[in-house]
């Protein structure tokens, strides 16, 4: 008799009315507001703006959730295809199935169009929402619970899974995988957040992390489990998914902080037209106008300075002349400028321009 054990639902589903509520497409749902909530609040402190990781979001939701459906599909196409299968079970998504692997990389093919639009990096965005798509993946994994689906091995320990009898499954008591995985992506979540913190984490460096550590995790999980997979080389399809995208992530880690280290300056530019206008001055400084009509008042309103008077103030002496202090004192004889000798005259003789003339006349002979 097993003393302790986790309960499963008796069902999925609770009818409200005509209306079905069911519990896998509501942990769906909360998975992404957790990631939208998270991953905005990453963006605004990485310097982006609020609302634009929701924008993206309309476009990468959508495409992810047709992604990890047809890697379900395509990977477990006997339950859909097979004999004695009806092929439009494929499209109830509501009953299960989606495939980690497919929803990421469609999803990113979404992210991509939706980063395009805005005019953003989609490496940047990525590293934004990588904690919250750990976080998502986490309340996602408690819609197997509600489906009592992807459970482990056999097991007696305390924290056993209890399923019920039901089509292709045995009551008993099973290894919790959806639990270990939840818990797994909580801390991958965790450990993104700090090593982003910690390293600066830039250029969809993040973002691989969070896909190297729930690589790691998915791998020893998925040998537990004991639904019907397909087997290469005895190994089940998913682990060999894992290694393999776990080797591209730290090799994309390696190759991005060597060629384009540290983190985007700037993760979302300002697209918004300026409409023409002047850019704002900066605290303090004199407006530009206000320069401008200051300089253009000056150039207007004042009357050219004399040639004589900028010869004079710019003039430098050149080298071995005398100081300036003598250059202005009054000169007489030989050394007086005619010019001088007559303009003094004029002012104390009454102007005799005959007399100022021929006194230099007279010096030289």
């Amino acid at each position: 008799m097993d003393l302790a054990y986790i309960p499963s639902p008796s069902t999925g589903v609770i009818h409200l009315g005509p209306i079905p509520l069911r519990g896998y497409a509501f942990c769906i749902i909360i998975g992404v507001f957790v990631a939208v909530w998270l991953g905005n609040r990453r963006w605004i402190a990485r310097g982006g703006k609020p609302g634009t990781v929701a924008d993206i979001a309309v476009w990468a939701v959508p495409f992810g959730l047709v992604g990890g459906r047809l890697y379900h599909v395509i990977t477990d196409y006997q339950l859909y295809f097979g004999e004695g299968r009806n092929w439009v079970d494929a499209f109830k998504i509501w009953e299960g199935g989606l495939g980690i692997w497919g929803a990421i990389a469609l999803g990113a093919v979404g992210a991509w169009i939706g980063c395009r639009l805005r005019g953003i990096p989609l490496p940047a965005w990525a590293d934004a929402l990588a904690p919250g798509i750990a976080l998502a993946q986490a309340c996602g994994r408690w819609g197997n619970w509600f489906n009592q689906e992807l459970y482990g091995r056999a097991t007696d320990l305390p924290w056993a899974l209890k399923i019920s009898e039901g089509p292709n499954r045995v009551a008993g008591t099973y290894h919790p995988t959806f639990l270990y995985e939840s818990l797994w992506c909580v801390g991958v979540a965790l450990l993104v957040i700090w090593a982003d913190r910690r390293f600066k984490l830039g250029h969809g460096r993040a973002f691989a992390l969070y896909v190297a550590a729930y690589c790691v995790g998915r791998g020893w999980i998925e040998y537990m489990r004991v639904d019907e997979a397909h087997h290469i080389l005895g190994v089940r399809l998913n682990v060999w998914t894992s290694i393999v995208v776990f080797l591209l992530a730290v090799t994309y880690l390696v190759l991005s902080a060597k060629l384009r280290p540290g983190r985007e300056a700037i993760v979302e530019p300002d697209r918004e037209p300026s409409g023409g206008s002047e850019p704002a001055a900066e605290a303090g400084s004199e407006p530009a106008t206000a320069k401008a009509g200051a300089a253009s008042a000056v150039k207007a309103g004042s009357e050219p300075e004399p040639a004589t008077a900028k010869a004079g103030a710019g003039a430098v002496p050149k080298a071995g002349s005398e100081p300036a202090a003598k250059a202005d004192a009054p000169k007489t004889g030989a050394d007086a400028d005619p010019k001088a000798g007559a303009t003094a005259e004029e002012k104390t003789t009454g102007g005799d321009e005959a007399a100022g003339a021929k006194a230099p006349e007279a010096k030289k002979l």
